[in-house]
């Protein structure tokens, strides 16, 4: 059958078969956490070098170099602005719904076991700290833990240095794409086991924490959910429609992707595969090379949310009133603190432990309050940030006229990726003037 094939339908039955597994045998579930700790350590260990690949070969073939800085410039802009959409929006929604309100805790009775591998990492962010993480120890060095920034920050230098060396970089230059070429088909091969992933990982998740867990702070997952889908629809969702191209239709072109972060709380497994299905819309190597890698830890739009909106509600649990000051002070923390964060396993719980041991006015225990229910709570974080560095991606292609709209518009009407020409058939090109197309 061709629907038993497809991969979307095999992760589908995989998820839900998962989340049906942990639920009935909860404590035999819990051993299948090495399946989905598995497939995301395999399509880790292929991200250092898709980056890389992507990014030189993406910079050497650049006809116009003076655009990087502006694509750049534009690119953090847009994450910026998204970010700060992203925190009111979390803050407006608990204010709104007041999940908290109600829940009359004293702080003091809030216990901080299992709390210290969060404050812990949490003590170790900083802005300095993070942007010195981006430079390397050595060459080699940034391959070594599969971190994207520092592999972006190498990659970069060497596309330039291979452009600027001209005829005589060329043959690294083919050999580089000829690595890319086998990388994809690696990965390829790999994304078949992206069911047995997902399985694993969602029934650890719901034998672990079961579904019963969230029946007292449903009100507060609900509320996350509400708002990370506003923020899709409305404003991702407008800035789609200004750009002149369907939000829902880019959603179902990259549905076997949402379903493999859905099951495994993670959008790094599905950043190799992202690269090439943005190709394969009609977007320039070098666009997609540059902003999604940056997208991945600048534009953690879920984990914003997240923030405002966790804090909030730790504060009207504990009957803490915070002042327009406070509240301004704290959004600006959570500015900084959702970028240091990334790269940093359970990201967006180890930010609002970062936020709040900045901030004060609400008490570090009251994490206690979200540790139980945070893993059903990442899935909408990283949900949310896929889409919005999805969304970014295509604008900032579009606005450097950096990608065919015709390829863009058939692939996202078809619901499939367009075929792309193959590295050293044509040679990959980018002005700020004319789109290149793809053969």
């Amino acid at each position: 059958m061709k629907l038993a094939k497809s991969l979307y339908f095999q992760i589908i039955c995989a998820v839900l078969l998962g989340v049906l597994v942990g639920h009935i045998w909860g404590q035999q579930a819990i051993a299948l956490k090495p399946l989905g700790d598995a497939f995301i350590k395999l399509i880790k260990m292929m991200i250092a070098p898709v980056v890389f690949c992507t990014i030189v070969t993406g910079i050497a073939g650049m006809t116009d170099k003076s655009s990087l800085g502006r694509l750049m410039s534009k690119t953090l802009l847009l994450f910026l602005v998204l970010t700060v959409i992203s925190l009111a929006i979390g803050l407006a929604a608990v204010h709104l719904f007041k999940p908290g309100v109600g829940m009359n805790i004293d702080p003091s009775t809030l216990s901080m076991a299992g709390l210290s591998q969060y404050t812990d990492s949490a003590a170790k962010l900083g802005v300095v700290d993070f942007f010195m993480h981006i430079i390397p120890e050595t060459f080699v060095g940034a391959f070594n833990k599969g971190e994207v920034l520092p592999v972006l920050f190498i990659a970069v230098l060497c596309g330039f240095a291979l452009s600027a060396m001209g005829e005589r970089g060329r043959p690294v230059l083919d050999v580089l794409e000829a690595v890319s070429q086998m990388v994809f088909r690696i990965f390829g091969y790999l994304m078949r086991f992206a069911p047995v992933g997902a399985f694993g990982a969602l029934a650890f998740t719901v034998g672990q924490y079961g579904i019963t867990s969230l029946g007292s702070l449903a009100k507060l997952v609900m509320t996350l959910y509400i708002a990370c889908a506003f923020f899709v629809i409305v404003v991702l969702g407008a800035v789609c429609r200004f750009h002149g191209f369907s939000l829902w239709k880019l959603l179902r072109y990259f549905r076997e992707e949402f379903l493999v972060v859905l099951g495994t709380s993670s959008t790094e497994p599905v950043l190799p595969r992202m690269i090439e299905k943005l190709e394969g819309l009609g977007c320039r190597k070098g666009v997609v090379g540059l902003v999604l890698p940056t997208g991945y830890s600048f534009n953690l739009d879920g984990t914003a949310i997240y923030l405002s909106l966790a804090a909030v509600f730790i504060a009207q649990a504990c009957n803490i009133e915070l002042g327009l000051g406070q509240t301004l002070t704290m959004l600006a923390i959570m500015l900084l603190s959702s970028k240091g964060a990334a790269g940093v396993t359970g990201s967006g719980f180890v930010a609002l432990a970062s936020t709040l041991t900045v901030i004060h006015d609400i008490p570090l225990a009251g994490l206690a309050l979200l540790i139980g229910i945070d893993r059903f709570m990442s899935e909408a974080r990283a949900l949310t940030s896929l889409a919005s560095n999805a969304v970014a991606t295509v604008v900032m292609s579009l606005s450097e006229k950096a990608c065919d709209r015709e390829v863009l518009m058939r692939a996202l009407e078809e619901g499939h990726q367009a075929p792309v020409a193959e590295p050293g058939k044509q040679a990959v090109t980018w002005t700020a003037e004319q789109p290149q197309r793809h053969s």
